[in-house]
């Protein structure tokens, strides 16, 4: 997958109601740790990384790279939001969250703005995301964001669900 088109990166940071999407900066390294090496959030990405490897290997500021938005509340880290261009095109939205934070609406919140810097950056272009169906969670974000079933298949040992949301330039 390659970033998202965009003529400069990083954008200005991108403020919601509650939130704040920026790049990253080196004082996010022990939140990307917190959030790579934790049980809860590797459940359906492929499992938790080892804390002890990721603090080895892990770049001083990780995350650097267009398309990659760190998302923070209060001035803290609390998640990541990715969009990644596709090699058919489309974009693919994808999110992570310490869970700490689930349940406040705040993956909501993120991927919508994310979403909407997308969709300026590259109006009428397919946007996609992959979700393990056992993610139900992620499953009813996805519904809530407007995604809509494309396909189901089988891959990585489990049943995945590919939505898609479509952003069409208005007319005139």
């Amino acid at each position: 997958m390659t970033a998202p088109a965009s003529a400069d990166w990083p954008p200005a940071p991108t403020a919601t109601a509650r939130l704040v999407l920026r790049a990253s900066e080196a004082r996010d390294r022990a939140a990307f740790v917190a959030l790579f090496s934790s049980e809860e959030v590797g459940t359906y990405k492929g499992g938790a990384r080892p804390r002890a490897e990721l603090e080895a290997t892990m770049p001083a500021v990780p995350g650097q790279r267009p398309g990659f938005f760190v998302v923070t509340a209060e001035d803290e880290m609390i998640g990541a939001v990715t969009l990644d261009r596709r090699e058919d095109g489309a974009t693919e939205l994808g999110y992570l969250f310490l869970p700490r934070v689930w349940g406040r609406g705040y993956a909501t919140e993120a991927c919508a703005a994310a979403l909407g810097w997308c969709a300026a950056e590259r109006p009428g272009e397919p946007v996609v995301v992959t979700i393990q169906t056992a993610n139900t969670r992620s499953m009813r974000l996805a519904a809530r964001l407007g995604f809509t079933e494309v396909k189901r298949f089988h891959e990585w040992g489990a049943e995945q669900w590919r939505g898609e949301l479509t952003r069409r330039v208005p007319a005139g």
